[in-house]
């Protein structure tokens, strides 16, 4: 049960609460696990905290991924999923569907993030990120949100879905818009989005005469071959994995980065090890991160479709529920010392990926790219440290993701000789 509170609440989505989220979910872990709350959108909803409840909605088939089991004036203003999406008709994506239909569409598309396939990608990942560290390892500063952490997961993606080496840059112009204006000035989004749609389509129709070896022309063959995939779904999955998949490593890199960079001791261990080339401390430091402070604040919106308990707590039919990964994974209930870094942490079960149905099909690639990001930094800038004091940093306002806005660096310049070509 809740335990009575000595202290009220803390405010919720204020800019203070931006930069530190986790004392307020602290409180709501303890004293309100299941909380009714206005968003910033006037929409209301539950925010879930505590993590033996979060999974468990996490893989309730009560709770529907559509919105149509919500209010439709909602979503149509933009209030509920991604601003812009339904104008642009790219409703038709994984995070806005359920079985069977999302069932059907997510076996499609798993085919490209097989740990086979992942492998396959790790060179072209590799170079992408010596490519963007040698624009700036001369210099001794960077801001590793606008110069790396942004561009990688975009280059990345592109390569993955196929898109032109020389519409890469138009990609990323519409990324930016879309991270500078979430949150904020909202009607920045829509633009982005219906821009992305407009060119994904003429993709579509200029891949089907000339099919190649990535994920939007597989979509094409699995439509061709019956799999009944319509222009509209292939068009909205490319989008949602160019969506999805960016900010989730920019924020996985970013966030990873500065935890790092504000904890010597831990980041000397890591640093340590991947210079002897080992990669065991690489792969459970990137699991810890995501747990720590994570890309995904919020998991995506679920609408109940009928009656459920959640933690004691009657939830409506109709009603939005927002599962809160950043409290339940600070939930000391299940992780020992959930506000310390520990980048050895073994037991560490953490829902920064989600879980159940839902689980982020992309993880995989995200993964690799948290892995080379962190490891190529920290082994080719080896005195990297903040150029601001960390309270001084600006987050990105917004529901679900938890992102920097920037996060200047200073560091002895790689001398000429020592760039890496590629």
């Amino acid at each position: 049960m809740p335990n009575q509170p000595t202290a009220p609440m803390p405010p919720l989505f204020t800019w203070e609460f931006a930069a530190d989220p986790y004392p307020a979910y602290a409180w709501l872990r303890e004293h309100a696990p299941v909380h009714r709350t206005t968003l910033p959108s006037g929409v209301d909803a539950w925010l879930v905290t505590r993590y033996a409840d979060a999974r468990q909605a996490l893989a309730d088939s009560r709770l529907s991924k559509n919105p149509a089991h919500h209010s439709e004036q909602a979503h149509r203003t933009g209030r509920v999923g991604i601003p812009g999406e339904r104008q642009a008709d790219l409703m038709t994506h994984l995070l806005n569907i359920d079985p069977p239909d999302h069932t059907r569409l997510r076996r499609l598309v798993s085919k490209a993030f097989t740990p086979r396939r992942v492998a396959e990608f790790e060179p072209r990942v590799q170079r992408l990120t010596d490519r963007l560290i040698d624009s700036f390892a001369a210099r001794g500063s960077a801001d590793l949100i606008h110069e790396f952490a942004f561009p990688l997961p975009i280059y990345a993606i592109c390569d993955l879905l196929g898109v032109p080496a020389e519409d890469q840059d138009d990609l990323r112009d519409w990324a930016g818009m879309m991270i500078r204006h979430h949150g904020g000035r909202r009607g920045g989004v829509g633009r982005a989005v219906k821009q992305i749609r407009k060119y994904l389509a003429e993709l579509i129709h200029r891949k089907r005469a000339d099919l190649g070896d990535d994920l939007i022309s597989g979509l094409i063959r699995a439509s061709d071959h019956g799999e009944h995939l319509t222009e509209n779904e292939a068009a909205a999955m490319a989008f949602i994995l160019l969506f999805a998949g960016f900010e989730t490593t920019i924020n996985l890199v970013g966030n990873g980065l500065l935890a790092l960079l504000c904890d010597p001791g831990q980041r000397a261990l890591l640093q340590e090890s991947v210079q002897r080339g080992e990669s065991g401390l690489l792969a459970t430091a990137v699991e810890e991160l995501l747990r720590y402070d994570g890309p995904v604040e919020l998991a995506t919106w679920r609408f109940a479709t009928s009656p459920l308990s959640i933690g004691g707590v009657e939830i409506p039919v109709g009603d939005p529920v927002l599962v809160v990964l950043a409290a339940a994974d600070r939930d000391p209930a299940r992780f020992d010392r959930p506000g310390t870094l520990d980048l050895a942490r073994r037991d560490n079960p953490h829902l920064g990926f989600g879980h159940g149905i839902h689980y982020c099909i992309g993880a995989p690639l995200a993964r690799l790219e948290g892995q080379r990001a962190l490891a190529t930094l920290l082994t080719r800038l080896p005195d990297l440290r903040l150029a601001a004091e960390p309270g001084e940093l600006r987050w990105r306002g917004g529901l679900i993701m938890r992102g920097l806005r920037e996060l200047p660096v200073s560091f002895t310049p790689e001398e000429p000789a020592n760039v890496i070509e590629s």
